[in-house]
């Protein structure tokens, strides 16, 4: 969403255009990051074959840096300087830190796989992706600092002065939440929040993936709300169980093989609890369990495919839903974006030649 003079606006295709137009303050921003260099991580990650698909249209496991989704409330990409920079952690602490750049990347980096999801994205969106993400777990830094039991929430600031509150414990379990450097091998583009980002596996990004962070502040549901909040989004926004359709588009069309059979595939997410099964059912047929991909990690999604055999020939329709690990499988009724995210079955109507 992005908020203009005449009020808040859908920032879809803005957002899109923007996500395309590397800078050139977003060039010089890489160029500086592969300058100083990126610590090596003491914990990497890797993505066996068989997470993976070749079917044409089927969405890559990593998505690739230029076309991950992009949601601000900025028009301009922030100009900071990484040798500027500095975090200050404040609030309910023990003690106020304050770290710079050259002091984060002299921690213990690690790798992690998350998928990040806009609380926006309608069924069936593309406001999702997943990557690779290196940096220096979040815990540690607040562990650092000395989080006072009180505490219920860490309302983090970007630089530009947007707010996201979010829930302590997502910040200090054992989940891959990151002070993120580096995005798929690569150090972090201007436009997804050089120098510096969050990452946290398991909430929309309008309560946890600040970027061009600058400040936590150990708070309290009860005293601070991040930016959206206000404006009636809810207020701990955990990602709900999804899953998409990528072939066929809708409207598009499959032709059969030598068998008859034609194949339709997607992606299902449920980022912290894993992917248990994805469903799929042709027009008013029975339920059919699709074959799942490898799950790298419960933090980031699964890719599903289904072969449909003796396809007859003309117009179908097709829609698909996922069970996550907790055994919660995702309904028919759907529900729009706001205030907590899409629910319900991802449905294309396409036909067979």
């Amino acid at each position: 969403m992005l908020l203009t003079a005449g009020g808040v606006t859908g920032v879809g295709a803005l957002g899109v255009l923007a996500g395309q137009l590397l800078s050139t303050v977003g060039r010089a921003a890489t160029r500086t990051a592969q300058a100083i260099g990126l610590p090596t991580p003491v914990s990497t990650v890797s993505v066996p074959d068989d997470a993976s698909s070749d079917i044409t249209g089927h969405s890559a496991y990593l998505t690739d840096n230029a076309e991950f989704y992009r949601i601000d409330t900025a028009l301009r990409v922030p100009r900071v300087d990484a040798q500027g920079w500095t975090l200050r952690v404040t609030g309910m602490v023990d003690e106020e830190i304050e770290i710079s750049y050259d002091d984060l990347l002299a921690e213990e980096h690690v790798e992690a796989l998350v998928t990040l999801t806009c609380v926006s994205n309608q069924v069936g969106g593309d406001l999702v992706g997943n990557s690779r993400w290196q940096g220096w777990p979040v815990r540690e830094l607040l562990a650092r600092a000395g989080v006072r039991p009180e505490a219920d929430m860490v309302l983090s600031r970007s630089v530009d002065g947007w707010t996201a509150g979010t829930p302590i414990e997502a910040l200090t379990d054992e989940r891959d939440s990151l002070l993120a450097v580096a995005m798929n091998g690569e150090p972090l583009p201007a436009e997804h929040g050089y120098p510096v980002r969050l990452v946290v596996p398991g909430l929309y990004g309008y309560v946890s993936a600040t970027k061009w962070v600058t400040e936590l502040k150990v708070t309290r549901f009860d005293q601070d709300e991040g930016y959206w909040t206000p404006r009636g989004w809810s207020e701990r926004g955990p990602i709900k169980t999804a899953s998409r359709i990528d072939v066929p588009r809708s409207g598009g069309e499959l032709a059969p093989d030598a068998d008859g059979a034609v194949t339709l595939a997607g992606v299902a997410w449920a980022q912290h609890r894993g992917v248990d099964r994805v469903e799929v059912q042709v027009d008013d047929g029975d339920w059919q369990e699709a074959t799942l991909l490898a799950e790298p990690s419960v933090d980031s999604w699964r890719l599903w495919t289904y072969t449909w055999p003796e396809a007859a020939s003309g117009s179908h329709q097709v829609r698909v839903r996922a069970t996550d690990a907790t055994g919660e499988t995702q309904t028919e009724q759907t529900a729009a974006p706001a205030p907590n995210g899409a629910s319900g079955w991802h449905t294309v109507d396409f036909s067979v030649a």
